[in-house]
């Protein structure tokens, strides 16, 4: 399978991808845990149908040391005993952060206060920005229909 377009590959795309890599590192720069980061990065990717991104989330998080079972059960965090509660909180907040479509009313007052009882403010803010941002990079590769398989863990940085 071959990409429909490499928007790196021109002037307007590398601008764009170099302010979507900027929003990504300040997520990835914050006080958020790796473990999370990762979590929810592979969670909205699947819940996207981004393969390429599927693919880049959970290498690199197996090459940290997350484990396979729990990579395993991301797709069904909510019947797995494998995640923290304060995980559990992520993860439901970025289903109904990526799922805004789907639920009336977008993100529930429950998910948010659930969330923001495991997280700080600053990693909170970092939380929807990661949302936000995966969800961006999500639409990026799939409209393109990048493919995937080759990734190789820290190839992006």
């Amino acid at each position: 399978m071959d990409a429909r377009l490499d928007y790196a590959g021109n002037p307007v795309g590398a601008r764009i991808v170099k302010h979507v890599v900027s929003a990504s590192r300040a997520a990835h720069d914050s006080a958020l845990p790796a473990a999370t980061r990762e979590l929810v990065q592979l969670r909205a990717s699947q819940i996207n149908g981004c393969a390429v991104c599927v693919d880049q989330h959970a290498k690199d998080a197996a090459h940290a040391g997350e484990t396979s079972v729990r990579l395993s059960l991301v797709a069904a965090w909510r019947e797995a005993t494998v995640f923290t509660e304060a995980e559990r909180a992520a993860l439901e907040l970025t289903e109904q952060g990526t799922r805004i479509a789907d639920g009336a009313g977008g993100v529930t007052d429950e998910a948010w206060a659930e969330a923001a009882r495991h997280y700080d403010e600053e990693q909170l803010t970092a939380l929807v920005s990661l949302i936000a941002v995966m969800n961006a990079w999500n639409r990026l590769n799939v409209i393109t229909r990048q493919p995937a398989g080759d990734y190789r863990p820290g190839q992006w940085g």
